[in-house]
């Protein structure tokens, strides 16, 4: 995950041109869960067995099958605030579940021929893609790798 600033744009562009899939993630005026799960099943285009918790959507982010992109996939993620402001419990447990995602493409096994494997890249932004910078969160401290429904 990207959580030092940085302009959307570039990385947005920088993506299509190298064939991968973007997705943007809208969160503006989320502020509960069963509304950022509805939010991500719509972006993502999740197929109907995600079910809406942690754990479904952490089980979807690892599949990636049902969504194009075999080299690789950017999750840009705007109007995040709000939500992180409203519910910082919830927020935390998103970003968990999504580093545990990143993680687990960075350290997928490559693909024969000496390729590595597809990549996710999630992108913390404010605003609108390519109006503003890319806002981060301060570093934090691990936490337990047991959800919240």
């Amino acid at each position: 995950m990207s959580l030092d600033p940085q302009p959307l744009a570039p990385a947005l562009e920088a993506a299509e041109a190298a064939g991968w899939t973007t997705v943007r993630l809208d969160l503006s005026g989320v502020r509960g869960r069963a509304e950022l799960m509805r939010r991500c099943g719509d972006a993502l285009r999740l197929p109907e067995w995600v079910g809406g918790n942690w754990d479904a959507l952490a089980d979807a982010l690892r599949d990636l099958s049902w969504l194009p992109g075999a080299g690789g996939r950017l999750l840009a993620i705007s109007s995040w605030r709000g939500y992180a402001g409203a519910r910082p419990g919830e927020w935390e447990t998103l970003v968990e579940v999504l580093e545990e995602a990143v993680d687990f493409w960075r350290e997928s096994e490559p693909e024969p021929g000496g390729g590595g494997g597809p990549e996710l890249v999630v992108v913390l932004a404010e605003g609108e893609a390519g109006s503003g910078p890319v806002a981060g969160a301060p570093p934090r401290t691990p936490r337990l790798k047991r959800r919240r429904g």
